[in-house]
């Protein structure tokens, strides 16, 4: 695209939003509004900002008092429930004594985010510098909550980063016309996620600042994980933010557009009193988070553990122009990967490779002594973003026999998962039942969710194809759905990570993400049992060869590689691969990988999508599976 084209839609961009983008002169002048309106009061004399005991934050100063330069100790923490995941937030933040430090992808306006906003405002009021940094795609909803913000005490800042167009806030057209003027820009986000606490403890993973991530949604949940490190590598992690922090791309709230432009015309605004969509499932984990036998419980449970390494991109990431980063996260993973001989446990919810990792895994696949590669990821009636399962779909054939990889597709209500499903349903009344039990469509239950906008979603791809792509496929049967959203790796059992790498092309050329990886065998066996209970009977499907068709197999084979082979126009109408269930039974009293003689005498065969109420979407998916292969970079 040339230049003049590409300033003449970044134009008209500035026009359809109102000329949003400040003036020198207008953007000090709104920071200067901002800074004149910040409270200074505390509501804590003491130099410990009257921190409340914290059994979280106490891990720390075992660690450091155990710790050598030579000899580091830690403390790390799996955090795979979603209630103990926002507990754990509540005690470290009410526990901080001179320092938070937020960075997220995702933060809503809704009651999980809200709750750990007032938190945040609270610990600020009683003495303790909070600083808050958001990407730019989907930071607090309301442009008015953002320029509250902006002057809600001197002990917090807020930042946003990566500011397309100079707002804090894009509308949808504005987001269209940004994906053509701007298009690696909008694309670079800052994926990372880490809660840092008085650089002594921190918590990162998969898990963003919305009611999906905590159990809270009656419609749709996150299964995912975070880790919760104490000790001396959260020195690193507390750099790693700070980076981020100083960086040109972050921009404090007060200087864009639409904020600061709030802020010159109508001043400072209170922060928006909503009341809570479900009030006491907010008192009760509050009340948890002051339980001294919860919090003592939850710090009981962390693992001692020695070295420590944070892996993670900075944010010169999105300075470069290759589409690959060199030194990232990805290819620290990667290195990790390579290292294994005997096994590699992978849990991504989105199974799409780079090239880079494609080679990887065949190269491994052809070793003599080839380590065995299980990959937890979501079935199609699990996912949140059906398109990047389509690509994922297309090449079913290559992961199984060209990486000789062992798949397990999450299922949409799994019978064993670390998921509270009664705090997910408080106070929502039960759905309507459908008008048709055996098939739910546009009228179902499944569909009548709230719909999101696109900018409110952790899979960007999924923005460019409108609200319908971004719609879940309907199901045959109603209640609460729970996705994979994990980013987890265990190599042989002697290595952990946790992170939010999905292992995937955007992970590896856009994103900028982070790990933590822990080379402890303890630690890693524990990683390593979480993981295998989200693939085990109750909660997976199995994915394995088709039978063979009683005729022309190799021809139904040959042509079929090729059709996975071209770019556009993979229309072959039946795939390499399709999912299994275990059936137990006196002969089967235990399941096996694909790979056994009696894998087929113990698996049924259930069909490509299992639980899925095909229609429409069935179709759409065939389609992307057929033409969406050029998204793979951004998806």
């Amino acid at each position: 695209m040339s230049g003049v084209v590409r300033s003449l839609l970044l134009v008209l961009a500035l026009l359809a939003s109102g000329c949003a983008t400040l003036s020198h002169d207008e953007r000090v002048q709104a920071a200067l509004v901002a800074d004149r309106a910040r409270p200074t009061t505390l509501d804590c004399p003491r130099e410990d900002a009257c921190a409340r005991p914290s059994p979280l934050r106490a891990l720390a100063g075992q660690a450091f008092a155990a710790s050598t330069p030579e000899a580091p100790r830690h403390h790390a923490l799996i955090l795979d429930r979603g209630e103990d995941a926002l507990l754990a937030r509540l005690d470290l933040i009410r526990g901080a004594r001179h320092s938070i430090d937020l960075q997220t992808y995702i933060f809503s306006e809704d009651d999980a985010g809200r709750l750990v906003l007032e938190e945040l405002l609270a610990a600020a009021r009683r003495g303790v510098q909070v600083r808050v940094l958001i990407d730019q795609l989907s930071a607090l909803e309301d442009v008015r909550t953002l320029a509250a913000l902006a002057a809600a005490h001197a002990n917090f800042r807020l930042r946003v980063y990566n500011p397309v167009l100079g707002h804090a806030r894009l509308s949808y057209p504005e987001y269209l016309l940004a994906s053509v003027c701007c298009w690696r820009r909008l694309n670079q986000r800052m994926h990372s996620k880490l809660l840092v606490v008085d650089r002594a403890v921190a918590i990162t993973g998969g898990r963003n600042y919305q009611n999906d991530y905590y159990d809270w949604n009656p419609d749709y949940n996150f299964r995912d994980r975070d880790v919760l490190v104490a000790g001396p590598a959260v020195r690193a992690m507390a750099d790693n933010f700070e980076a981020f922090w100083v960086a040109p791309r972050s921009v404090p709230a007060e200087q864009l557009g639409d904020v600061g432009r709030w802020l010159l015309r109508r001043g400072v605004p209170e922060l928006p009193r909503r009341g809570y969509a479900v009030p006491e499932r907010v008192e009760a984990v509050s009340r948890a988070a002051d339980d001294p036998a919860r919090t003592q419980a939850l710090a009981a449970a962390a693992l001692p553990v020695g070295t420590v390494e944070f892996l993670a991109d900075l944010p010169d990431k999105h300075g470069r122009e290759a589409p690959a980063y060199a030194n990232g996260t990805g290819h620290g993973l990667r290195g990790l990967i390579e290292s294994a001989r005997e096994e590699v446990l992978l849990q991504t919810p989105y199974l799409v490779l780079s090239k880079p990792a494609q080679r990887m895994f065949e190269a491994m696949h052809q070793r003599p002594d080839a380590p065995r590669v299980k990959i937890s990821t979501n079935s199609l009636a699990a996912t949140d973003a059906f398109i990047v399962y389509a690509l994922s779909h297309k090449y079913k054939r290559r992961y199984l026999r060209d990486f000789g990889f062992h798949i397990y597709e999450y299922k949409p209500f799994p019978a064993d998962a670390p998921v509270n499903l009664a705090m997910a349903r408080a106070g929502v009344p039960p759905p309507a039942p459908p008008a048709a039990p055996a098939r739910f469509d546009r009228g179902s239950a499944v569909r009548r969710t709230p719909r999101r906008t696109p900018l409110e979603r952790e899979n960007t791809a999924a923005r460019y194809f409108g609200s319908g792509a971004n719609e879940r496929v309907p199901l045959q049967r109603g209640g609460t759905r729970i996705g994979l959203h994990a980013k987890s790796l265990v190599v042989d059992e002697r290595v952990g990570v946790i992170g939010t790498h999905n292992f995937d092309p955007r992970g590896d050329g856009y994103n900028t993400e982070s790990a933590v990886v822990i080379p402890d065998a303890a630690f890693a066996r524990a990683l390593a049992a979480s993981i295998r209970r989200d693939m085990a009977p109750a909660n997976a499907w199995v994915i394995a060869p088709r039978d063979k068709p009683p005729v022309f197999s190799g021809l139904d084979y040959s042509l079929g590689k090729l059709s996975e082979h071209l770019p556009v126009f993979d229309l072959w109408p039946t795939r390499y691969a399709t999912s299994y269930e275990f059936v137990p039974g006196p002969d089967c009293p235990f399941p096996v990988p694909r790979d056994h003689p009696d894998f087929r005498r113990c698996h049924r065969p259930v069909g490509d999508f299992p639980e899925v109420s095909l229609g429409l979407k069935g179709l759409t998916t065939r389609i992307f599976t057929a033409f969406g292969a050029g998204l793979a970079p951004i998806l």
